[in-house]
């Protein structure tokens, strides 16, 4: 069967494709900060076996009096910003940003590395 697409040239249909994708961030961060608004903050949340292998990891890596947990959903703005769900674990790499801001900090989220908004992170 032929795809609707399969007649579109590559750029054009990498452009769709790119187009589709940022439509959909867009719609995930208007639900997240929507969904934030309408939840409250539980206390510590459940880890799941991944989540919780990621912890170890990170533990051995950065030691365990390096480790936060996000409070409420993250949504990066920026370049170099993460975008990280409530609840997950993440250790601390450094405790500002490149230009010396201390309410961003450099984390290590078991993978990606990038800043956070301090105020949402809380000792683990």
């Amino acid at each position: 069967p032929q795809l609707p697409h399969g007649h579109m040239a590559l750029p054009s249909f990498w452009k769709m494709v790119e187009d589709s994708l940022q439509q959909s961030g867009a719609q995930l961060r208007a639900f997240c900060q929507a969904f934030e608004t309408v939840t409250p903050s539980p206390g510590t949340q459940p880890l799941t076996p991944a989540e919780e292998r990621k912890v170890l990891s990170l533990v051995s890596k950065h030691g365990p009096d390096k480790l936060y947990q996000v409070t409420s959903n993250i949504s990066g703005s920026r370049d170099l910003d993460l975008t990280l769900l409530r609840g997950q674990i993440v250790a601390l790499l450094q405790g500002a940003d490149t230009k010396g801001n201390t309410s961003r900090w450099l984390v290590d989220a078991g993978g990606p590395r990038g800043f956070v908004p301090a105020a949402k992170l809380r000792p683990y």
